[in-house]
């Protein structure tokens, strides 16, 4: 029996697994970059060994120095969790070698699937329904339009959807160089792209007996970017004949490679409810919660006593019931291109909900990995019950620190087509602009006239002066403070008196009924409500029971240093410069939205637009060059529209 394990992993999936470790009595060792020295899973696990370095490429992806780690720690066995190393045969080959226990299928079956084009031509032996490839050289307009995959990789990395001929070459070339950077492998293979398509798979289990589970079906549709952003189990409105039809392919599948352990196969069902198997992912998912919630199971303990060499119960799986849900929360901004964020994580509170994270309160979120900080589980009866109750818990979550998709899960959840399972692929290309709307203004200007009275009876408290930006407020006179709401920038401006009865508002329609520094209860409309106060720095963090804001105060004078250039492209994130425009250089022409730099950070390519049409009067990138936030990259001078400025003929 395993005695010791290590997780060659970090955060989220380190952190789950090592729960499961402890209710079974098995010791627990993790492995850290420099970066993650005081993370959660480090502080989680019995044991931890230091991976020197802070990029992936130097720690979490070092099979080598992992193997070495096990070894150094005692540990008798390794589980990949996901991502990194975890579908990777020659470490998984290394880990055996060692004399060490993999938890994960065979190295064989990791190889039949680590290639997508060579998956597919097993899977088409073994019956199961697929998209026929489409040869990028001999393609037509009438194969429009066209979805570019990398052969080697997930998460949507070197994914391209192509819909004009004649950006089919070039989006080859970067689709390949994608891939390259993320998976060491440039092959790229290109198939029909399925409009309106749902992302449905089937998690499966096999053990070394002959025995495989096909634990029902999840829908991962709600996606950013090819990667999912909200899960369910069961998938929901298929008729039983395509489920069935879902599982009896998935087992085959599995059965095809030889599998064990915790597997997902994944298809992509078309509107008129085809499917076409999309790949097998070898390894334990990231929305592996939904299935656990409705079949009753912990699927690591599963995966751990399979690796062990115990069968998988006789009887069968138990009965699934209920439903279940998943939301990840990410540290980014939706609507600014889902631009990640970093910073220091101040709060992190989820009640009533299973919440999965390798984040608590007061960690720090970093630029080298994936800006997931939890994902949150909910699980009903129904499917009604589990979304609503998602949607609430989300709402009344305090997440205190970078800007996070946390409305727009709401609003996804609570949005019509999702409430009625009209599902698929193309749902945020829909209705992002309606998602990530700014809030109700009156609404969010009462959160701020909360934020001010927090402000002034800490003043009060600290002996009736209080400070606010670079003037002084008295309290003899009426006081004004300035905040502006983050993410959408909106400047409310809030004036309040304070008097021998307390605080008071002039605004008509609101009344001040109580104030403390953590805590006001304001009435409108003869509608009491009461808004949590947390402040940080310059930061207020109002939370209400339907809905959180977060509002910098302004100071009073505006800082030079916040002048830039007109045309100044600046870093938005703390990153690596891994390619430029072809061509580009001081001089050059360009056109407004055109794509100029592609900044890599957290695990995603961002490209840096040109904002006017003009020329490039600067350049200070570089391929290679690492860049903080804020840092001038290039600067483009618009332009001249004004007639009275052109040359006279």
């Amino acid at each position: 029996m395993i005695k010791s394990l290590l997780v060659a992993n970090r955060g989220e999936i380190a952190c789950r697994i090592f729960r499961t470790c402890r209710t079974l009595g098995i010791a627990t060792v993790a492995v850290y970059s420099d970066a993650d020295a005081g993370a959660l899973h480090v502080r989680e696990a019995d044991t931890a060994v230091r991976l020197p370095g802070a990029v992936p490429a130097d720690t979490y992806l070092r099979g080598d120095l992992v193997v070495a780690a096990a070894l150094a720690a005692g540990a008798d066995a390794v589980h990949p969790g996901y991502g990194f190393l975890s579908e990777n045969a020659d470490f998984a080959a290394a880990v055996q070698d060692a004399g060490l226990r993999w938890i994960g299928p065979p190295v064989k079956a990791i190889e039949l699937m680590a290639s997508k084009t060579r998956a597919k031509e097993l899977m088409a032996a073994a019956g199961v329904p697929l998209l026929a490839p489409v040869d990028p050289a001999a393609a037509t307009a009438e194969d429009l339009p066209l979805l570019l995959k990398a052969a080697a990789g997930g998460g949507g990395r070197g994914m391209r959807i192509v819909r004009d001929l004649g950006d089919l070459p070039g989006e080859l070339t970067a689709a390949g160089a994608e891939a390259l950077s993320a998976f060491g492998d440039g092959e790229v293979f290109a198939e029909p792209y399925v409009e309106r398509g749902r992302h449905v798979e089937v998690q499966v289990m096999a053990d070394e007996h002959d025995g495989v589970w096909a634990l029902g079906t999840r829908d991962c549709s709600l996606q950013r970017r090819h990667q999912k952003v909200i899960e369910e189990a069961p998938a929901p409105g298929l008729p039983d004949e395509l489920r069935e039809r879902l599982h009896e392919a998935a087992v085959a599948a599995a059965r095809a490679v030889g599998y064990r352990g915790a597997g997902t196969v994944e298809f992509l069902v078309a509107p008129d409810g085809r499917p076409y198997f999309l790949e097998m992912n070898t390894r334990l998912q990231v929305e592996h919660p939904v299935t656990e919630e409705v079949y009753g199971l912990d699927l690591v303990a599963l995966q751990l006593r399979i690796a062990e060499g115990e069968p998988l119960p006789a009887a069968g799986p138990p009965a699934p019931s209920g439903h279940a849900v998943e939301a990840r929360l990410y540290a980014e901004d939706p609507a600014r291109d889902w631009q990640p964020q970093t910073g220091a994580l101040l709060s992190l509170d989820v009640p009533g909900v299973r919440l999965d994270t390798g984040y608590t309160g007061g960690d720090t979120i970093g630029v080298h990995y994936d800006p997931m900080i939890a994902k949150v589980i909910a699980r009903a009866p129904t499917r009604a019950e589990a979304v609503r109750l998602l949607a609430h818990a989300l709402e009344r979550a305090r997440v205190h620190g970078p800007v996070t998709n946390r409305d727009l899960l709401v609003r996804s959840l609570r949005h019509p087509d999702f409430v009625g399972g009209r599902l698929d692929t193309g749902f945020y290309d829909r209705h992002l602009p309606e998602l990530t709307t700014a809030r109700d203004e009156a609404e969010a200007r009462l959160a701020a006239t909360a934020a001010a009275l927090a402000g002034a009876a800490r003043g009060a408290e600290a002996g009736g002066v209080a400070r606010f930006g670079a003037w002084r407020n008295l309290p003899s006179r009426p006081q004004a403070r300035g905040y502006r709401s983050e993410p959408d920038g909106v400047e409310h401006t809030i004036t309040y008196r304070s008097g021998r009865d307390g605080l008071s508002v002039p605004d008509d329609g609101v009344r001040v009924v109580a104030a403390a520094p953590d805590r006001v209860t304001l009435e409108t409309g003869g509608v009491t409500r009461t808004f949590h106060v947390t402040v940080h720095d310059t930061r207020a963090y109002v939370d209400t029971a339907s809905g959180a804001y977060t509002f910098t105060a302004l100071p009073r004078f505006t800082d030079p240093a916040d002048r830039t250039e007109p045309g100044s492209l600046l870093a938005p994130m703390p990153g690596t410069v891994v390619r430029l425009a072809d061509g580009l250089a001081e001089g050059a022409a360009v056109e407004a939205g055109q794509p100029l730099i592609w900044l890599e950070a957290m695990k995603m390519e961002h490209r840096i637009l040109a904002p006017a049409s003009g020329t490039l009067t600067a350049l200070h990138a570089a391929p290679g060059l690492q860049v903080e936030v804020g840092a001038l990259l290039a600067v483009v001078t618009e332009s001249s529209t004004d007639p009275s400025e052109e040359q006279p003929a």
